[in-house]
């Protein structure tokens, strides 16, 4: 069954912000949630011009680890979908950044979310050690404050 292993942090920086604003590689996002009940979600995503459907199982108590399965489909598809989607579309630019052998992917949220930045680290093993970047922030894996499902509902 795969999985997802993934810690989540906040981003305060406002330099780094400020960087990450000026390049020119963030992609954008809008992805809605056909279900989102505390036992799966199952996620609508447009990234840039491609789309997924995805389902996510309910995490482990760490918050680090849970199933996860995802499959390309159409742009059409996808945006059929979101329009079934429950109330609460996510939109968000994101950014790729490497750091010392790990890829960050850093979420700047658009809309009612303005202002909160969310970086995530996938990772192969819940317990891996990583470089943290100065930039990176307060750690919220596990909080479901900071689910994506839990952000559209606010």
């Amino acid at each position: 069954m795969p999985k997802e292993i993934e810690r989540k942090f906040l981003v305060r920086d406002v330099k780094f912000l400020k960087y990450l604003k000026e390049s020119a590689n963030g992609v954008k996002i809008r992805q809605g949630y056909l279900s989102s009940v505390a036992e799966r979600t199952v996620r609508v995503r447009i990234k840039g011009e491609k789309a997924f459907l995805t389902i996510k199982g309910v995490s482990d108590d760490s918050g680090i680890e849970r199933y996860e399965w995802e499959m390309e489909i159409s742009l059409t598809d996808a945006g059929d979908l979101l329009q079934l989607c429950e109330p609460g579309i996510i939109e968000k630019v994101r950014y790729e950044v490497p750091y010392k052998g790990f890829l960050f992917e850093v979420d700047l949220f658009e809309g009612e979310h303005e202002g909160l930045v969310i970086a995530e680290l996938e990772l192969d093993d819940p317990s891996a050690s990583f470089s943290r970047p100065s930039w990176l922030g307060e750690e919220v894996t596990g909080d479901p404050r900071y689910y994506n499902s839990q952000l559209r509902r606010e």
